[in-house]
């Protein structure tokens, strides 16, 4: 564990990006990078739950703490990512403190939740460390629901006072669409939905977090209070660079 619970209720910002190629070799090139986390993505990337699995193997030794985006709030999705050692859960589109409830009893072993005990699983160490993980796990594993809709927007004190849910994570996409404005970043609907969504985590001694693809927006959101930041994918990344040379070396040829 990367200690990404621990750092962000102490009020460190971390700094962190998407990896969605379900590529092993990108996510280890992006985990020596300098990145504070990473997050694995299920819901929108191209690897299934094989590929976390050799993902979390190369990202092991490098610096990044790791958080898997699930494709719904089903135990079964939370439980298995878990096992293969993730040290944090994002789940998409919560709507309301229910869904929320169902994403914190898939997160954590009974008596705070309904999560399964396996010890033979690399979590564990393959069993070899079950007691120290089982004793620690409510204090590092991270908790994260994405604030991505209008009905959610109703209910952010609700869900940011559960215990286990650790961060309101904004999807920016997402939630403009869901307003009426998909792109607007500097609209004032969306405005207020990130001020509100602020607000509530910082009155629970919670944090917030947002996804982002220009660095030049950086200030803005880390100004408002916003603690836990992505910016950027492996998939951008490649694609950039990629395009950039292929660029210079044409207006050599020119």
């Amino acid at each position: 564990m990367k200690n990404l619970k621990q750092r962000l209720k102490q009020g460190e910002t971390l700094n962190g990006c998407w990896l969605n190629l379900g590529s092993s070799l990108t996510a280890e090139i992006v985990g020596h990078s300098g990145f504070d986390w990473v997050l694995i993505d299920l819901e929108h990337g191209a690897g299934s739950e094989k590929d976390v699995l050799y993902q979390l193997q190369a990202l092991e030794n490098t610096a990044a703490g790791v958080i898997v985006r699930v494709e719904s709030s089903e135990s079964q999705r939370i439980h298995r990512v878990l096992d293969m050692g993730a040290e944090g859960i994002m789940c998409p589109k919560v709507h309301n403190p229910e869904e929320a409830q169902k994403v914190v009893h898939g997160l954590h072993y009974p008596p705070h939740g309904g999560r399964g005990v396996a010890k033979m699983v690399r979590a564990t160490g393959f069993a070899q460390n079950f007691n120290q993980y089982y004793a620690e796990a409510r204090d590092t594993i991270l908790g994260v629901v994405q604030i991505e809709t209008v009905e959610v927007l109703n209910h952010l004190d609700e869900v940011a006072a559960l215990d286990g849910v650790d961060v309101l994570f904004i999807g920016p996409a997402d939630l403009s669409m869901e307003l009426g404005i998909f792109g607007q970043f500097d609209h004032p609907r969306f405005k207020e939905a990130l001020q509100e969504t602020v607000n509530a985590a910082q009155k629970a001694g919670k944090s917030t977090g947002i996804l982002f693809f220009n660095p030049d927006d950086y200030k803005r959101y880390h100004d408002l209070g916003i603690r836990l930041i992505a910016c950027g994918a492996d998939a951008t990344f490649v694609a950039d660079g990629a395009r950039a040379l292929a660029s210079k070396l044409d207006a050599f040829r020119k």
